[in-house]
């Protein structure tokens, strides 16, 4: 395998993933609106016996979300490294890639 072919397929499984984990905040996106609506009609200060129990479960929700926000946080990282790799530099200035001519021109999509 050459290595625009490694790159290619480098890019195209984090383009997979990156939409993998979309389709995965979609669905928490909707399990979170059930959840709010439950809330808003289950969980009253009636519930609780104290305040202190009515702030521990709230607190425990955050927590939960806070972690998948770390782990798709450390994902996010990773996919950066791919293409830190792929682009052959540490990031780009000025907004503009490194490198304009990433594969010197000689991209073969024959194979695919």
């Amino acid at each position: 395998m050459s290595r625009e072919q490694a790159y290619m397929r480098m890019l195209n499984t984090a383009a997979n993933i990156q939409w993998n984990v979309a389709q995965i905040l979609e669905a928490k996106a909707v399990e979170a609106e059930k959840m709010r609506n439950w809330l808003i009609n289950h969980v009253t200060s009636d519930v609780f016996a104290d305040h202190e129990s009515q702030v521990k479960h709230p607190i425990g929700i955050h927590e939960h979300v806070l972690e998948t926000i770390e782990g798709l946080t450390k994902l996010s990282r990773g996919l950066t490294g791919v293409l830190k790799a792929v682009l052959g530099g540490e990031g780009d200035e000025g907004g503009q890639f490194s490198q304009f001519n990433l594969f010197d021109g000689k991209l073969d999509f024959g194979d695919q």
